[in-house]
């Protein structure tokens, strides 16, 4: 199974399967601009993310999922830990995200602050968060 491919079930499992994403908002046009990263844990794929450069300064973390068989190891903070470091490696000076509410916690507890009201995507409430990046 190819990455793409790999890193777009465990997107069709979370957010089109659990979360009841439309598939049709699933796949859109960055998907050729950005990073897709994909953590594969004992030959299993259980996690993705990607990374998108926005702006000179801007990293965007995005479609950060990971299978509900795996929630609560950690592999959502290594994710983000792996979206940060291609923003470092790009000059970011800080990383973005759109996150879904009920998780803002999570964020937050990795050092994101909400800097938006509550607002929809996909019909889901979310938040948008950001954090500095440090410097290497």
């Amino acid at each position: 199974m190819g990455t793409l491919t790999a890193a777009f079930a465990i997107r069709r499992a979370v957010f089109v399967a659990e979360q009841g994403v439309d598939l049709s908002l699933e796949w859109d046009d960055a998907e050729t601009e950005a990073t897709h990263l994909l953590l594969v844990v004992n030959d299993r794929p259980v996690g993705v993310a990607r990374a998108r450069q926005i702006d000179d300064s801007t990293v965007k973390a995005e479609r950060v999922a990971v299978r509900r068989s795996a929630r609560g190891e950690g592999w959502g903070r290594r994710l983000m830990d792996a979206v940060e470091a291609i923003g470092v490696d790009a000059n970011a000076s800080h990383c973005v995200l759109h996150a879904q509410q009920r998780v803002e916690g999570f964020y937050d507890k990795l050092g994101y602050r909400t800097v938006s009201d509550p607002f929809e995507e996909a019909g889901i409430p979310h938040v948008k968060m950001e954090r500095a990046l440090s410097t290497r």
